[in-house]
């Protein structure tokens, strides 16, 4: 079960999102402090691969990142860093509504982390925002990523190829969707 910190705010008003505890995780709101542990995960080739840029090369280009995730405003999405005991090992947030997006360091994938972050982040998406759906576009290569939203009930509405141009390499897409529950779903 998913618990969330305090009642939060409508999606409209300028402030941070809440905590949100999970069995294992915290997810929180970033903050400067996070900077090193965010380019640990952003310079690393593995977490990069099928991400919208390539590695972060310097600290510099993390930071300007992860000020951009803190000055977002509200009303456009939300999106907390994923903390495990204590330690800083990605992020997870509907980065532009209704479009969820993810990333974890690789030497914690392969724990049910991420879909517990995920899990997480849809059950305040549907609760507090009330989303008709959520979506993603993921990397048809991105095998793990699109297992995740499956065991979620996503389900793939379409496919495009070239959506996207990493250095020299052409990307494709699969987009999927998740539709809210019913009024009898629960």
């Amino acid at each position: 079960m998913t618990e969330f910190r305090a009642a939060p705010p409508p999606i409209s008003a300028p402030s941070a999102p809440p905590v949100i505890r999970t069995a294992r995780l915290t997810l929180r709101p970033a903050t400067m402090e996070d900077l090193e542990p965010l380019h640990a995960v952003l310079s690393d080739a593995r977490a990069m691969r099928y991400w919208a840029t390539l590695p972060h090369r310097a600290l510099d280009e993390t930071r300007d990142w992860l000020q951009a995730m803190i000055d977002a405003p509200a009303g456009e999405g939300e999106d907390w860093i994923i903390t495990h005991r204590g330690t800083a090992i990605g992020k997870a947030g509907l980065w532009r509504f209704p479009e969820i997006g993810f990333i974890l360091h690789p030497d914690r994938w392969g724990q049910g982390l991420a879909g517990e972050a995920v899990a997480a982040v849809i059950d305040r998406a549907f609760a507090v925002h009330r989303l008709p759906r959520i979506t993603a576009d993921v990397d048809p290569r991105n095998t793990a990523s699109l297992r995740l939203l499956a065991r979620l009930g996503f389900v793939e509405t379409g496919r495009a190829s070239r959506t996207l141009r990493l250095g020299d390499e052409w990307c494709d897409s699969v987009y999927l969707e998740l539709a809210a529950p019913g009024p009898d779903a629960g």
